[in-house]
């Protein structure tokens, strides 16, 4: 059994950078991707970056391309999610998760293990 547990949601203005964390804890982190995804009222769950289990490749949704940055501490059991440049229509809830596979995952059944996630409000 794996536990994640997200941090650093907050609020703040269009245009501002935040940065979120994902602690895990149970089963090994090291060897299996990892991936962020967001909801917001009313919407599905939503890709939006993945990392595979090393680090060394990552993949992001277009709609964050070039704007947010997905990496991991494997010796910290963490993986990070840097946001800039944040839009209004960036604001929902952030989860990240654990994949069954070491390879990047961009679809939710991809995933076997969510965390309770953090809010990210976004104001313009």
């Amino acid at each position: 059994q794996v536990q994640l547990v997200e941090s650093g949601g907050g609020l703040v203005q269009a245009g501002g950078s935040l940065r979120l964390s994902c602690a895990a804890s149970g089963r090994t982190f090291s060897t299996y991707a990892m991936g962020w995804f967001r909801q917001a009222p009313g919407k599905e769950r939503q890709f939006v970056a993945s990392i595979t289990w090393t680090g060394g490749i990552t993949y992001y949704a277009d709609s964050v391309k070039g704007r947010f940055t997905i990496s991991r501490d494997n010796a910290k059991n963490t993986v990070y999610l840097q946001m800039n440049s944040l839009k209004p229509e960036d604001t929902a809830v952030y989860l990240c998760a654990l994949a069954r596979t070491r390879n990047n995952v961009v679809i939710r059944r991809g995933y076997d293990a969510w965390g309770q996630g953090t809010q990210v409000t976004v104001s313009s």
